[in-house]
């Protein structure tokens, strides 16, 4: 008997663990097949049960407002935060509450979720995190007007296939579901498609390929369509055809265009794809964008003169990514060049003034030193970023570079005085980063508050720092190995005689 309900919870985490230990510890040589199958089967179950308690508690995190006390805005930053998830981790964790967290009203009473026998299926073990995905993307794309009782229905089908069926099909179940719900795609009205809306870039890729997916509005569709009808029609703005018309096809002979239309074998993908890109880059699309933090709406790219001189490589840019250095090249003909001069430490050299906002200068110089936000553990871009002096400027500081750092929007937010705020801190000459701006987590996240400094945009750093340790972990593996070598025959002394 527990003297009270915090005695039960610390119990039954310890108990988790210790079991996990266990199931580590274990050895499983002994058991036969058929033990190894179903121990499989029961730690999958007990893993989705866990999901479930992750919900519970995700939900009492938010209804005690923890992350509002710790200084942190929302949900899923905190998450991040405290459990060093991913951006995408934390964003599916929260998503995942909304649909199948149990919440509780002002009198504390528990709320049935919106898709309640989902919640139930998970918290059974009998389904997984995918398959609980895969039903909220169907019930995400039922119209708003359907019936009550017809999206209960929809929710029913939906979680009793899952018990049985693979999450790879729930889509197609979900097809055949709107189907009957929608035949005609009448139903669903504005606020549906507004609420499916979206365009996601994904990361980009060792091969510098990034991914592409997404769900555009009529309103988009139409103007995309005269533009693509225009611009992506076979032998316009190929780049494999020095002869093909490019951002005014209009103006083109009529035998030069067909000639072209006939050399063209690209895909309709391919040619969309380079119908867009001939549009961004003549600059057609982006006369009149202004300024974004202080900087032209245009693209930055930074390049290393050593590759530049042996045109290899690759060039960075302002929002994270690289472009290959002959293509950088191409994009850079028409452009205004800046020379960066970094010293041994690979920052900017001295350039300051006494006003309180970065000049332009600076902030290009930041971009290529810093190429994105300096709080450890953010990849956010330089082009998501604002100058923040790492020494308050209304305490004294100067905008000067030793001074000034990046700052993503939601990160600079973070750093105040008050409960849960960051610190920032310089990295002095004597440092292992020199020169580079530390920050220092609240207590919920770092109880030692050790200041640390972001390694997501300097690989190259890290890397070099982990070849360093390797060798010097072999060098004294191999010191203690000769150490602890028994001496050969050959090495003992030969035995000593005593005069009778």
């Amino acid at each position: 008997m527990y003297s009270n309900r915090s005695e039960v919870g610390e119990q039954a985490t310890e108990s988790l663990l210790a079991t996990a230990t266990t199931l580590l510890e274990t050895p499983l040589d002994p058991l036969p097949d058929e033990a190894v199958v179903e121990a499989t089967r029961q730690v999958e179950r007990g893993m989705r049960m866990l999901a479930a308690v992750q919900h519970r508690l995700a939900v009492e995190i938010s209804e005690r407002s923890i992350p509002s006390r710790a200084g942190v805005k929302t949900l899923k930053r905190f998450l991040m935060q405290t459990l060093r998830l991913s951006s995408g981790d934390a964003g599916s964790r929260v998503n995942l509450v909304d649909w199948v967290g149990t919440r509780h009203d002002t009198t504390g009473q528990p709320l049935d979720p919106p898709l309640p026998r989902t919640a139930a299926a998970l918290a059974a073990g009998e389904i997984s995190i995918d398959h609980v995905r895969g039903v909220v993307a169907v019930m995400n794309r039922v119209p708003r007007t359907t019936a009550a009782e017809d999206r209960e229905a929809a929710e029913e089908v939906l979680a009793e296939f899952a018990r049985s069926g693979s999450p790879d099909d729930i889509g197609k179940v979900g097809a055949r579901i709107l189907a009957l719900l929608d035949p005609d795609g009448r139903v669903t009205d504005d606020q549906d498609r507004a609420r499916m809306r979206g365009i996601v870039l994904g990361r980009q890729r060792a091969d510098g390929m990034s991914p592409i997916r997404g769900e555009i509005t009529p309103a988009l569709r139409a103007l995309l369509d005269p533009l693509l009808a225009k611009y992506a029609r076979p032998g316009v703005c190929n780049p494999d055809d020095p002869a093909s018309p490019a951002v005014d096809p209009g103006h083109a002979d009529a035998d030069r265009l067909a000639a072209a239309a006939a050399r063209d074998h690209r895909s309709p993908a391919q040619r969309t794809h380079d119908a867009l890109l001939a549009l961004l880059r003549s600059g057609v699309l982006g006369t009149e964008l202004g300024t974004h933090r202080g900087m032209p709406v245009t693209t930055v790219l930074t390049m290393n003169l050593a590759d530049v001189e042996q045109l290899s490589g690759v060039a960075t840019t302002a929002t994270g990514g690289t472009v290959p250095l002959r293509e950088a090249l191409r994009l850079a003909e028409k452009s205004q060049p800046f020379l960066a001069v970094f010293d041994h430490a690979g920052l900017p050299l001295h350039l300051g003034r006494t006003k309180r906002l970065a000049t332009r200068t600076q902030r290009l110089a930041l971009i290529a030193a810093l190429h994105g936000c300096s709080r450890p553990g953010c990849d956010a871009p330089a082009s998501l970023c604002a100058v923040h002096h790492v020494l308050d400027y209304r305490k004294g500081g100067h905008t000067d570079l030793p001074n000034l750092t990046l700052a993503c929007d939601p990160c600079h937010a973070l750093i105040h005085d008050g409960p849960g705020g960051w610190k920032t801190v310089p990295r002095t000459r004597g440092s292992r980063y020199p020169g580079r701006t530390a920050w220092i987590a609240p207590a919920h996240i770092d109880p030692t508050r050790t200041p640390q400094v972001n390694h997501r945009h300097h690989a190259a750093e890290l890397l070099a720092h982990a070849l360093t340790h390797l060798h010097q972990r072999n060098q004294h593996d191999r010191q203690q190995q000769h150490h602890q070598r028994p001496p050969t025959p050959d090495s003992h002394p030969p035995p000593t005689t005593t005069a009778a």
